[in-house]
């Protein structure tokens, strides 16, 4: 599967951004699927996880703030990111992991995902 991440950008804190992954090649039903994030001079780290039931697990610092969702006529997946702050501002990458039947606890993980995306940068500025 080869994912292709869009909608990063600027915006002023308080605001809101949708970030999309597109997915060629395979269904997305058939993948976990997660987003992260790496600000400069950090380890990447995961903010939402999203297994093949549909069931997410959030970072606790985008908890109640951020939203991850599959749409699998689009072959999407989404996150959906409001009341933005600047310690938000970082590179955001799609990643999946095929299922394999096996009770997945990779949410949120890096290690866990096999398929990366290139990434697209939201910086959020005071």
């Amino acid at each position: 599967v080869q994912l292709v991440e869009s909608g990063g950008g600027s915006v002023r804190a308080g605001g809101s951004l949708t970030l999309s992954c597109t997915a060629s090649g395979d269904t997305v039903s058939r993948y976990h699927m997660g987003w992260f994030r790496q600000a400069p001079g950090k380890e990447r780290e995961g903010v939402a996880g999203t297994d093949t039931y549909d069931t997410s697990s959030y970072a606790s610092s985008v908890a109640g703030r951020c939203t991850s969702s599959k749409d699998t006529a689009e072959n999407t997946l989404y996150l959906r990111m409001n009341r933005l702050k600047p310690e938000d501002t970082a590179i955001y990458y799609c990643a999946a992991e095929p299922a394999d039947g096996r009770v997945w606890v990779g949410y949120l993980a890096p290690e866990k995902y096999h398929y990366w995306g290139q990434g697209t940068q939201v910086t959020v500025s005071s």
